[in-house]
């Protein structure tokens, strides 16, 4: 059945766990497999430049053993630019990435850095992947993304979901009509619009409400929930709600 939303399932807090014991357990390429079987439509992985979680050893066998695509996060760096293009990923997504933060904390610059990013993903492009900008939904933000020839722009959902959860729901709904406004802003502009960080089943379904969204990348809470249901009944609960949000 073709989807009118895709789920793409990041996998890097499986590696956080197995390297909190410096093991060789759990495997993040077991949990992304299991995520294929269970119905995701791509696996999304952060290759971070202190390696505090995913590894180059874990991309290697990602591209080597997945069927489906593999979209590989990175900062723009030399280095990530370097294994990525040896690598060959479906995708790339470039995030912000600071050493002191916990998760990623907002959206890409792109503005500010518009001139070295057309530069730095003409050979990411030359390689095969599709290159992705990581941003909150400023249409300036997007109107850059356009201008350095992306062809996704991945909202960060991550306010609006720490608004909800700190039950500010007028500046939620606020955050809500901006993601909205955000992805049809992009659809326009012919970029593909995808949106993650923060969804859980609470938060999930306005999300994949907007009719522009063609993706949603989530990660952390389905780790977490499969620590008591199971990585593939997980999935498949926010597979349901996505696809009920757009029925």
């Amino acid at each position: 059945m073709t989807r009118s939303i895709r789920l793409g399932v990041n996998i890097d807090h499986v590696a956080t766990l197995r390297n909190a014991r410096g093991a060789s357990y759990p495997s993040p390429l077991r949990a992304a497999l299991l995520a294929q079987e269970a119905g995701a439509d791509g696996i999304t992985a952060h290759l971070r430049e202190d390696r505090r979680h995913i590894s180059d050893a874990d991309m290697a066998e990602l591209k080597a053993n997945l069927r489906i695509p593999l979209n590989f996060e990175m900062a723009a760096t030399e280095e990530m630019q370097r294994i990525s293009v040896a690598t060959k990923p479906h995708a790339v997504c470039l995030v912000p990435e600071k050493r002191q933060e916990r998760t990623t904390e907002g959206g890409l610059d792109v503005i500010k850095d518009q001139a070295r990013l057309t530069a730095y993903i003409a050979p990411l492009r030359q390689a095969g992947a599709r290159v992705s900008m990581f941003i909150a939904p400023d249409p300036r933000q997007i109107e850059a993304s356009a201008a350095i020839g992306a062809a996704v722009v991945e909202l960060h959902t991550g306010h609006y979901c720490d608004l909800h959860y700190a039950g500010k729901f007028a500046e939620r709904d606020a955050e809500l009509a901006a993601l909205r406004k955000g992805a049809a802003l992009a659809a326009s502009l012919g970029l593909e619009v995808h949106a993650g960080h923060g969804l859980t089943y609470e938060t999930v379904m306005p999300i994949a409400e907007i009719p522009e969204i063609a993706e949603l990348n989530i990660g952390h809470f389905l780790i977490a929930e499969s620590v008591f249901i199971g990585l593939g009944p997980a999935i498949a609960e926010m597979r349901r709600l996505m696809d009920a949000a757009r029925a």
